[in-house]
């Protein structure tokens, strides 16, 4: 999506129309984080545009005050572009929301639809749908929207890191390559994002999942962002949707008997479950170890399809370190790069009853990250008592001064 803002939006608490309250309630259950009904017997996804918007509390612009806060769409105000449009970035006044100069107020991120039909405005409903309802620490912040004439807009938090697939993937001054323990950080972030979504209060399959999607602010803290292809997961106990399965090819899990995709989107009929996100996951944990996008062409045969080209490598210490990314060697022990790998390669089970739920990749990543913590403090501990030794053979090796002669 490009990046974008910081501004959290406050529930009225006012009821809908449906009789449910619209308040928070958290991944953990409590009630504070997410807008999501628990109820089975309501529908999660509103059926009409009119329900969609009035089943959220965000904050209406209007498309004049978004055109002066990004200084009329200036090119050198773009962020990004995707598939939705273009991402531009304004500055708004935090308590009045309206347009600021710039580098004032509350900095923001403008997403500008560019498709025109149905399809469009459909993704910018389900975008409005789930993100202005769906509060967690790693999707990024839906502050509001813009419906006005022919203008659709959506106002996010901006994001100042940019996205997860620049710092991998472009060499660039500005985007400096992650190190190895920003790296799990933002590993496991993105991982409770889905794990998340996953959970029975928000049920929610994400269906593109990919490295450009995961947004970083200040303190590369991973935010899940484009929910335009996003579906409701199973309900009233089945263990599937049956819908078209959408995604980014090279990301997209693979699914039997289907052979004709096209390079940037696929879709096909078929079982939509909460396992086709975690094949992704395990899609840009492996990038992010070996520092290569999913799909390459410029790479030399046999090396442009990362998942063919790594999985001999990833089952042995001493082999895996042949595919880790280079820039930071050093940083992480064998048996750590091991750990990660496992973690990829469970993940890129192709049945996929056989890769892990998010909730328990989460707990791997915790687990690996806790032990990079300890062997990192007795690296330290280590160096600091060499240093210790060091000088105190140091200062025995100095010449004892001459005892005084008694006359």
């Amino acid at each position: 999506m490009g990046s974008c803002c910081s501004v959290r939006i406050r529930a009225d608490h006012s009821p809908r129309r449906d009789g449910l309250s619209s308040r928070y309630v958290s991944f953990d259950g409590r009630d504070t984080s997410s807008r999501r009904s628990s109820s089975s017997s309501v529908p999660l996804t509103p059926r009409n545009e009119g329900e969609i918007l009035e089943s959220t509390n965000l904050k209406t612009f209007g498309f004049n005050d978004l055109r002066i806060a990004t200084r009329n769409f200036r090119p050198d105000s773009v962020l990004g572009e995707g598939g939705f449009g273009c991402v531009f970035k304004g500055w708004i006044d935090e308590n009045t929301f309206k347009a600021a100069k710039p580098g004032t107020g509350t900095v923001i991120a403008v997403k500008r639809l560019n498709q025109e039909g149905f399809q469009g405005h459909k993704e910018w409903l389900t975008e409005i749908n789930y993100l202005g309802q769906l509060y967690h620490p790693n999707l990024v912040k839906l502050i509001g929207y813009c419906l006005e004439d022919e203008h659709r807009l959506l106002v996010y938090e901006f994001m100042p890191r940019g996205s997860l697939e620049n710092h991998l993937f472009r060499r660039t001054s500005y985007f400096q390559p992650l190190s190895w323990k920003l790296r799990m950080k933002v590993a496991l972030g993105a991982a409770k994002g889905l794990a998340y979504l996953h959970s029975p209060n928000a049920k929610v399959i994400y269906r593109d999942f990919k490295s450009s999607n995961i947004l970083l602010d200040s303190n590369y803290n991973a935010k899940l962002s484009d929910f335009r292809l996003a579906k409701d997961g199973p309900m009233d106990g089945k263990s599937h949707v049956s819908t078209r399965v959408m995604g980014t090819y090279g990301y997209a899990a693979p699914v039997h008997g289907h052979r004709d995709f096209s390079y940037h989107q696929i879709h096909f009929s078929g079982h939509l479950t909460a396992r086709s996100d975690v094949y992704s996951f395990g899609v840009v944990l492996l990038e992010m170890l070996t520092g290569r996008r999913v799909l390459d062409k410029n790479r030399p045969h046999g090396e442009q399809n990362l998942i063919e080209w790594a999985r001999p490598y990833l089952a042995s210490k001493r082999r895996v370190l042949r595919v880790m990314d280079a820039r930071i060697e050093g940083q992480y022990s064998p048996s750590g790069a091991l750990k990660a790998a496992t973690i990829a390669v469970k993940c890129l089970a192709v049945e996929p009853k056989y890769r892990p739920t998010m909730n328990e990749v989460v707990k791997a990543l915790e687990q690996l990250q806790d032990t990079d913590i300890v062997k990192a403090e007795e690296a330290q501990k280590h160096r600091r008592t060499c240093a210790e030794d060091s000088s105190r053979k140091a200062t025995s090796s100095y010449p004892r001064p001459a005892s005084p002669i008694v006359a």
